[in-house]
């Protein structure tokens, strides 16, 4: 029988631009990550879920090459990322939750700056236009709002001009107007041909986003599908819901009284 990721493979005529297989860690006796196994297509939103401790956070960081791999191997197009980590990372923009930057540097210096750590040259101004901040770029970090913050995080990972986005929990701490305007810049992001890997744990903002998402807990994948499909196998298994849903939510009341423009 066919995997699901063959037959989407097969369905949607895309290639695996991300293929980990047998992928495990351990730290200190404790298994991480135990032989985890999927695949990324190209222009493919994929989301990796799981509750905290799940193994998504090393599973992703021994994806983009930042922590060593025990046992497995991951090709990122076609690159072996244990033996070739630097050719690897020149595929990727990696977008971090947390992050400092330069105190006294404005924006468009820092995106300068973040240029020649890949020796390229950079247009700030084009940069910050992709995610809503061409009106910031003479501004210091602590300037920003916390949703200029999150935008600025992605700016700074599309400086190398990435083939590839990791995008970790991209919306946590914004109000709904700047969440709403994050899952437009992503859409955008992916129409530019990017593949992009998303962790978040609000589970709408992956139904809404995401063409497949992996659950992880436990340091395996539990099922890798369309989100659509996993909700419909729910259902079949007679699963109904103790409150019934609306068609709309307090954060569409809340919208439509105060508008969806972004609030900088």
């Amino acid at each position: 029988m066919l995997s699901f990721d063959v037959i989407w493979n097969k369905m949607n005529k895309q290639k695996p631009i991300i293929t980990v297989k047998n992928l495990s860690k351990k730290y200190n006796g404790l298994q991480a990550v135990n032989s985890v196994t999927f695949e990324v297509f190209e222009n493919e939103i994929f989301g990796i879920l799981g509750p905290n401790g799940a193994g998504k956070t090393t599973t992703i960081e021994m994806i983009e090459g930042i922590r060593e791999i025990d046992i497995g191997d991951i090709e990122i197009d076609g690159i072996d990322v244990d033996k070739n980590p630097d050719k690897a990372k020149e595929l990727l923009g990696i977008q971090l939750q947390d992050s400092e930057y330069f105190d006294h540097l404005n924006l468009c210096e820092i995106l300068d700056l973040f240029g020649q750590f890949y020796s390229r040259k950079v247009d700030p101004k084009d940069i910050l236009d992709k995610v809503e901040l061409s009106s910031k770029g003479k501004s210091l970090v602590k300037q920003l709002s916390g949703g200029q913050k999150q935008r600025l995080s992605i700016a700074l990972s599309l400086v190398n001009d990435p083939k590839i986005l990791f995008l970790d929990e991209p919306t946590t701490g914004l109000d709904p107007q700047a969440r709403r305007h994050m899952w437009d810049l992503i859409e955008r992001l992916r129409k530019e041909h990017r593949t992009i890997i998303l962790t978040t744990h609000y589970m709408e903002e992956a139904e809404i986003l995401c063409d497949r998402v992996a659950v992880m807990d436990e340091g395996k994948i539990l099922t890798i599908d369309t989100p659509d499909n996993l909700i419909n196998e729910l259902l079949k298994k007679g699963f109904k819901k103790e409150i019934k849903i609306k068609e709309a939510n307090l954060e569409d009341v809340f919208l439509d009284l105060t508008g969806k423009k972004l609030r900088d």
